[in-house]
């Protein structure tokens, strides 16, 4: 069982913004390395290497997203695609927003752990309640992800998943999850 992190940044400027001192998207590649996931793949268009530049050294694939027109299902899709091709045994993908820059690697340790046993469809991590970020999607719900349609939101495609089949919310105690680089960490 291997679980991999697909990072989603929109834009460049998505990536590479600040998280305290470091590109958002070198920030989450090392906590999802720390946190145990194989492969990383960062989904992000890179006109001028910038994104590249931020993750020289760090153990991760950067993949071209697919044009944004066929909306975030593909985004998802095309992340767990690059995931299955670095590494074919691949059984689930923590999908990752490039905003969501504070989850500790205590919290994906704990999804990819919970992973292995109860085989959710989709787990998704909680605080105090609220579904938060990274959702780990099991790698069988590719055919799905490649059918959603554009319209539909990650909150909405994260939903209609998990209505699919087995799904777990965890409360993990990070309030990393449900807050994103807006809230300074400290906060």
């Amino acid at each position: 069982m291997t679980v991999a992190a697909v990072i989603l940044a929109a834009t460049p400027d998505a990536a590479l913004a600040d998280a305290d001192g470091m590109p958002a998207v070198r920030r989450i590649a090392d906590v999802a390395w720390s946190g145990g996931a194989v492969p990383i793949v960062v989904l992000a268009h890179d006109p001028d290497g910038a994104v590249a530049q931020a993750l020289t050294g760090a153990p991760v694939t950067l993949a071209e997203p697919p044009p944004l027109d066929r909306g975030p299902a593909a985004q998802i899709a095309r992340g767990i695609e690059v995931a299955l091709e670095e590494v074919t045994e691949t059984s689930g993908a923590l999908v990752w927003p490039a905003r969501m820059t504070w989850v500790g690697p205590e919290t994906v340790t704990s999804l990819i752990e919970a992973h292995g046993p109860s085989r959710a469809a989709v787990l998704q991590p909680s605080y105090e309640g609220d579904p938060g970020w990274p959702v780990l999607i099991a790698a069988d719900l590719l055919p799905a992800l490649v059918a959603t349609g554009p319209d539909r939101m990650p909150e909405d495609i994260v939903a209609d998943l998990a209505a699919s089949g087995a799904s777990e919310l965890l409360d993990l105690g990070d309030p990393g999850v449900r807050h994103d680089r807006s809230v300074a960490r400290a906060a």
